[in-house]
C-alpha cells in the first residue's frame, strides 16, 4: 500500500531529502524541455539548502545554455557512469526516453519521482503529478497545467513556487524598432509558411518597425524563402546566431515573434518580450512562454490545443492573418498592450502570461469575450486535479463548476450524467466486472471527461489494477461528484 500512495498522493519536499545530499534529475529532451526545467533548478536549491543539484542532458544544448541558467552540475549521457556509481537523495526524470527510465531504475536514491524501469522490468510512473502529465499524452485538450509546474509540483511547495517572483520582460518603447521573428518550429504544422512570415515583415516595416529574420541552420532556406516574399526591407539573420549568441542577441529586440520553439523559451527566460504565435499541434497552456508578461496568440477555432491534427486545413494556421498580427506587434511594442482588449483582431484570441495566487501558470484572455466551454472545461478539471493532489481544496472546484454550469446548463447535465456512469462502471470494476480493464475503457467517455477517465487508467496501470487503486479512483469519483451536485 505505501508503493502506491506515493502514486496517487502529492508529496512536498521530503525531509529525508536535505543537508548535502545530491538530487539528480534526467532531463535528456530537447532545448526547450530543458529551459522548462529551469524553474525546477531554481526551486530545489531553494528547498534544499546545500544540497547539489546534478543534470543528465544533451550537451549540445547544456553547454551553450550553462550561462544564462540556474548554476547545477550538467553530465552528458556519456557521463552516466560517474552517475551511476552515486546515492541520491532524490532521482527525477522528466524525459520520455526509455534509457532515461532504465537509468532512473538503476541509481540509488532514497526517493524517485517520474518513469522509472523497475527491477522487475515494468515501467512505472511515480508521483501523481507525473503520472497525471503521462495521461494527457494525445488527452490534452483541456489540460490547463504548464509542463514547468508539472516538472516541480510532486517535489516543491506550492507556496515555494507563489513566492517566486518573476522579473518583467523589458519593455524597451519604441527603442530601436527592432522585432524578431524567429521562423522555425520542431514541426512545420507549428509555424507560419514563407508566404506568411513575408507578409509579416512588409506589414512591421510599413508601421514603422525594423523586422529582423531569425533561425537555426535549419531554416536558412526558409529565410531566402522569406525574404523573396518580402516587399519592404528586414534582416536576414538566419544561420549566422548560435543559441549563446542569440541569447545575448535577444537583449537588444523590443519584441520576439516566434511559434512554440525552443528559442522562444529562451528569448522568455533571458527577458525579451515574446509574441508566441500558437498554432498547430500545441497547447500554450502547456508550453507557452511561462514567465508572466508574455503574450499568446490563437486561431479562435473548436479544435485548437489538439495533440495531432487530422484536419488537412489546418484551421488554426488559416486563422493568423499577417496584418492583424503586425497590428498586435505595434501596440505591444508601444507599451499599448491594453489597447488590444476588444481590438479588431477578427478570429484570433489574445492571452497574457501570468501567475494565480498559487504560484501556477495561467493565460489572461484580452479579446473580451467571455470564456468557452473549452476553457471552463479546462478550468474545472485545473481544479479538480489540484483538489485530488492537495493543491487546493474543494472550494475551488466547487467554484469553477458552478462558472462552467451557469455558462454551458445542458454541458453540465450531460457531465453529470456521465459521472453516473463512470461510478457505476467503477464499482463494476471494483468486483472485478465491466469494462474497467480494457484499454479502450478511458477513450468510451465523452471528450469532457477524459481527464479523469485518462487519469484514472493510467492510474489502474501503474499499480497492477490492484483492489486499492480502484477504491481509491473511485474515491475520486465522489468527490467529483459531491463538487458537481446540484446542477
Amino acid at each position: 500500500m505505501a508503493a502506491l500512495r506515493i502514486l496517487v498522493v502529492r508529496v512536498l519536499a521530503s525531509p529525508a531529502v536535505e543537508g548535502n545530499v545530491t538530487i539528480l534529475v534526467l532531463q535528456m529532451q530537447r532545448m526547450g524541455d530543458l529551459i522548462l526545467s529551469f524553474p525546477l533548478f531554481l526551486w530545489l536549491k531553494r528547498a534544499f539548502p546545500g544540497a547539489r543539484v546534478r543534470v543528465v542532458a544533451e550537451p549540445m544544448f547544456f553547454e551553450p545554455l550553462a550561462a544564462v541558467g540556474p548554476g547545477v552540475e550538467y553530465v552528458g549521457w556519456a557521463g552516466t557512469g560517474r552517475v551511476m556509481s552515486d546515492a541520491y537523495g532524490l532521482v527525477i526524470n522528466l524525459s520520455h526516453r526509455s534509457e532515461a527510465a532504465v537509468l532512473a531504475g538503476r541509481v540509488a536514491a532514497a526517493r524517485k519521482v517520474g518513469p522509472v524501469m523497475e527491477d522487475d522490468g515494468v515501467l512505472r510512473v511515480h508521483g501523481a503529478w507525473q503520472l497525471y502529465r503521462a495521461s494527457v499524452v494525445r488527452n490534452n485538450r483541456h489540460n490547463r497545467y504548464h509542463w514547468a509546474d508539472l516538472n516541480a509540483l510532486d517535489v516543491i511547495g506550492s507556496r515555494d513556487m507563489a513566492a517566486t517572483r518573476w522579473d518583467a520582460p523589458r519593455h524597451l518603447g519604441d527603442g530601436n524598432g527592432r522585432v524578431a521573428l524567429f521562423l522555425g518550429a520542431s514541426q512545420p504544422e507549428k509555424r507560419p509558411d514563407a508566404d506568411f512570415w513575408g507578409r509579416l515583415a512588409g506589414e512591421l516595416a510599413r508601421r514603422g518597425l525594423r523586422p529582423v529574420l531569425l533561425g537555426g541552420p535549419a531554416e536558412v532556406g526558409l529565410g531566402r524563402e522569406v525574404m523573396a516574399h518580402c516587399r519592404r526591407g528586414a534582416l536576414n539573420m538566419c544561420g549566422r546566431l548560435g543559441l549563446a549568441e542569440l541569447a545575448r542577441v535577444a537583449q537588444t529586440f523590443n519584441l520576439f515573434v516566434t511559434p512554440d520553439t525552443g528559442p522562444m523559451h529562451l528569448a522568455a527566460w533571458t527577458g525579451c518580450r515574446v509574441l508566441n504565435l500558437s498554432m498547430g499541434p500545441v497547447n500554450p497552456w502547456e508550453t507557452g512562454p511561462y514567465q508572466p508578461g508574455h503574450y499568446v496568440l490563437r486561431g479562435a477555432v473548436s479544435c485548437r490545443g489538439c495533440w495531432e491534427c487530422s484536419r488537412p486545413d489546418m484551421p488554426c494556421r488559416r486563422a493568423f492573418d499577417p496584418a492583424r498580427v503586425a497590428y498586435a506587434c505595434w501596440r505591444i511594442v508601444r507599451g499599448e498592450s491594453a489597447r488590444l482588449f476588444g481590438a479588431a483582431l477578427s478570429g484570433l484570441d489574445v492571452y497574457r502570461t501570468a501567475r494565480d495566487d498559487r504560484g501556477v501558470y495561467r493565460l489572461e484572455g484580452l479579446s473580451g469575450d467571455r470564456p468557452g466551454a473549452q476553457d471552463l472545461v479546462g478550468d474545472f478539471w485545473a481544479e479538480a486535479f489540484g483538489h485530488f493532489f492537495g493543491l487546493s481544496g474543494p472550494d475551488r472546484a466547487r467554484a469553477a463548476w458552478e462558472r462552467l454550469a451557469l455558462a454551458s446548463p445542458k454541458l453540465a447535465k450531460a457531465f453529470t450524467r456521465g459521472l453516473a456512469r463512470l461510478g457505476a462502471e467503477f464499482k463494476e470494476g471494483i468486483l472485478g466486472r465491466g469494462g474497467l480493464f480494457e484499454e479502450s475503457f478511458w477513450a468510451g467517455f465523452p471528450p469532457f471527461l477524459r481527464p479523469f477517465t485518462g487519469y484514472a487508467h493510467m492510474c489502474l496501470h501503474n499499480a497492477d489494477f490492484s483492489r486499492e487503486s480502484r477504491l481509491m479512483c473511485l474515491d475520486m469519483v465522489s468527490r467529483l461528484a459531491e463538487a458537481t451536485k446540484g446542477a
